[in-house]
C-alpha cells in the first residue's frame, strides 16, 4: 500500500495551494483529482490582492501580473447610461501583490508549475471512493481498486465534494436566487478592455469583464482578448442548456439590458448555466479529514470571493499541518483552522448574499435603493477604499480567534496577534534588502530592530529551523514581531520578552497564552 503524509483530494486552486505550501515545508504530499486533466474553462476570473499575496509567498506568482489585464474599475450603468465608476486601488494596507483579472485556469497552471518545481504533481483520473479512519491515519480508496495510507486527508474537491460526503458532514444552506448564464466570448463592440462593466435592468443585471485568452485557445480571435459575460436569467433551466442555447440567449439579452444594439457576440469559447447556492459546513475537521475551499463553503460569485477564500483556507491550514506532522504541535492546533477561517466564510456568505439580493431585487423599494442611493454612495472615495479593503481580504484579521489573544491593550494602528502584517521593507542579517512577505510562505519571521539575546533560540527550539530573523528598514518599531508563514502576527513583545508561553499554548492546545 502506498503511503504519504497528506492526501489532497482536488487539484483546483485550494488543493494546489495547499500542496505547494506543504511541499515547501518538507511534507510529503499526494494530489489526486477525478478529472481527466487540467480544466480549460474558468468560472472564476478575478483574484484579489490577498490571493496574489499568497501566490507570491508560495513562489507561484511568476509572470501572472504581466498576463493579467489591469482593469481596476467597474462602470455601472442604469437605463443604459453610465452612472457610477467604482475604482479599486491601494486600500493603504501595503501589498506588493496586485489584483489580477485573468482566468482561473491560468492561476491553476501557475500553481501546477510551482508544484512541479517542488517535486510534486497531480494524479488525474483518480477519484476518491472511500475513507477508513483510525487513530494513526486514514486509508483512502481510489479509483482502480487502489488504496493509499495517509496521516491526514484534506478534501478540496469542490461544491459536490466526495470527501465531505464520505465523512458525513452536513452542508446546510439553500439557493439564493434563480439561474445565471456565464460565457467567455469574442465581441465586436466599442467598449475598451480597461475595466469591467455592469448594467442594472428591471429584468436582471448583465456584466462584462475582459480577460486575456489562454495561449493556444482553439477559438482565438487574433487580438488575444475574450470577454466574460454574466447575466441573470430567471426561469431558465439549469440543466440541458448547450452552448448554442446560451449564446442565443446572451445575444437576445445584451441589447435589451445594455442598450448597445450594435454590439455583436461573435462566438463563444465556453458557457455555463448555474444557480447560486449559499452553504457552509459546521466543522472543517472530521478526525483526520479536513475540508477546504468550495468543499466547505459556497456562495454567490458577487465580488469574486470564492477562489480567494479557498486559497486563504489552504495557506492557513498548510503551516499548521506542517507543525503537527513534524511533531512540534498537537492535533489540537488544527482546530484553530476552523476557529480562524469559518468566521471569515460566514462574513463572505452574508455579504455576497446581501449583494446578490440587492442586485437582483425586483421590488420598487429595492430598485430605488440600488439605482439611486447605492450608486451615489459607491462613488465616494471613502466607500471605494472600504470596498477595496473588504473585497481584497487584506483587512482580514484573526484577532478574535483562538490564536489572537493579546497580553496588553495596543493602539488600533499597531498590529496585534492575529492581524495581517503589511509587506514591509526589511534587512537580512547580512545587510541585504528584502521584503517581509518574500521571506514567508515556508518560514516564520522574527522581525525586530533589536533581538532579545535568547528570543530567536526560543522560537527555533519550538518551531524548528524555518525561522528567519529580519530587521525593519523603517524607524519606530521597537517591539519584536513573530510573524506566521501566512503573514499574520503570532506574537509581539519587547526586547527581552519571551514568546515561550504564547507559543507553547498554541502548539499544545491551540490557544495563545
Amino acid at each position: 500500500m502506498d503511503t504519504t503524509d497528506v492526501l489532497v483530494v482536488g487539484a483546483g486552486p485550494t488543493g494546489l495551494t495547499l500542496a505547494c505550501s506543504l511541499l515547501s515545508q518538507g511534507v510529503d504530499v499526494r494530489v489526486v483529482d477525478r478529472a481527466d486533466g487540467p480544466a480549460t474553462s474558468s468560472r472564476a476570473n478575478f483574484l484579489h490582492a490577498r490571493g496574489s499575496e499568497v501566490m507570491d509567498r508560495l513562489g507561484a506568482l511568476g509572470d501572472l501580473p504581466e498576463d493579467a489585464i489591469s482593469a481596476m474599475t467597474i462602470t455601472v450603468h442604469a437605463a443604459g447610461v453610465p452612472v457610477s465608476v467604482v475604482r479599486f486601488g491601494d486600500p493603504g494596507l501595503r501589498t506588493a501583490a496586485p489584483a489580477l483579472l485573468l482566468p482561473q485556469s491560468r492561476i491553476e497552471r501557475a500553481l501546477r508549475e510551482r508544484l512541479a518545481e517542488l517535486g510534486g504533481g497531480v494524479e488525474w483520473s483518480t477519484g476518491l471512493t472511500g475513507l477508513d479512519q483510525d487513530e494513526d491515519g486514514v486509508t483512502a480508496s481510489l479509483d482502480g481498486d487502489r488504496t493509499v495510507r495517509a496521516r491526514w486527508v484534506v478534501g478540496c474537491d469542490g461544491a459536490h465534494s466526495t470527501t465531505r460526503k464520505l465523512v458525513g458532514a452536513d452542508f446546510p444552506g439553500a439557493p439564493v436566487k434563480d439561474t445565471w448564464l456565464l460565457a467567455d466570448v469574442h465581441m465586436d463592440w466599442d467598449l475598451e478592455p480597461t475595466g469591467s462593466y455592469g448594467w442594472l435592468h428591471r429584468d436582471g443585471i448583465l456584466g462584462a469583464l475582459p480577460m486575456r485568452e489562454e495561449a493556444g485557445a482553439a477559438h482565438g480571435s487574433g487580438d488575444g482578448l475574450v470577454w466574460r459575460l454574466m447575466a441573470y436569467a430567471p426561469g431558465m433551466d439549469e440543466h440541458g442548456r448547450d452552448d448554442d442555447a446560451v449564446l442565443a440567449e446572451l445575444r437576445r439579452l445584451l441589447p435589451l439590458r445594455s442598450g448597445k444594439s450594435d454590439a455583436r457576440v461573435l462566438d463563444t469559447v465556453w458557457t455555463s448555466v448555474f444557480r447560486i447556492h449559499r452553504r457552509l459546513v459546521d466543522d472543517y475537521r472530521h478526525g483526520r479529514v479536513l475540508l477546504g475551499g468550495d468543499a466547505a463553503h459556497i456562495h454567490s460569485p458577487m465580488g469574486g470571493q470564492g477562489m480567494l477564500t479557498g486559497i486563504g483556507d489552504a495557506e492557513n491550514l498548510g503551516w499548521k499541518l506542517a507543525l503537527v506532522l513534524d511533531g512540534r504541535a498537537r492535533p489540537a492546533l488544527l482546530d484553530t483552522y476552523r476557529g480562524e477561517r469559518r468566521p471569515l466564510a460566514e462574513d463572505v456568505l452574508r455579504v455576497t448574499t446581501a449583494n446578490s439580493r440587492l442586485q437582483l431585487g425586483e421590488g420598487p423599494v429595492v430598485r430605488f435603493v440600488r439605482e439611486h442611493v447605492m450608486l451615489r454612495l459607491v462613488g465616494l472615495p471613502s466607500v471605494q477604499r472600504w470596498a477595496t479593503r473588504a473585497a481584497s481580504q487584506l483587512g482580514v484579521s484573526y484577532r478574535r480567534g483562538p490564536l489572537g489573544a493579546r497580553r496588553r491593550p495596543l493602539p488600533s494602528r499597531v498590529p496585534q496577534p492575529g492581524d495581517r502584517v503589511p509587506d514591509l521593507a526589511c534587512l537580512r542579517e547580512d545587510g541585504s534588502r528584502t521584503r517581509l512577505h518574500a521571506e514567508l510562505g515556508a518560514h516564520w519571521v522574527l522581525l525586530a530592530a533589536e533581538h532579545g539575546p535568547t528570543t530567536a533560540d526560543t522560537v527555533r527550539e519550538l518551531l524548528g529551523d524555518r525561522v528567519t530573523t529580519l530587521a525593519p528598514t523603517e524607524e519606530g518599531l521597537r517591539d519584536m514581531l513573530l510573524i506566521r508563514p501566512d503573514a499574520h502576527l503570532a506574537w509581539r513583545g519587547r526586547p527581552g520578552d519571551s514568546p515561550r508561553a504564547a507559543l507553547e499554548g498554541a502548539l499544545r492546545d491551540g490557544r495563545s497564552r
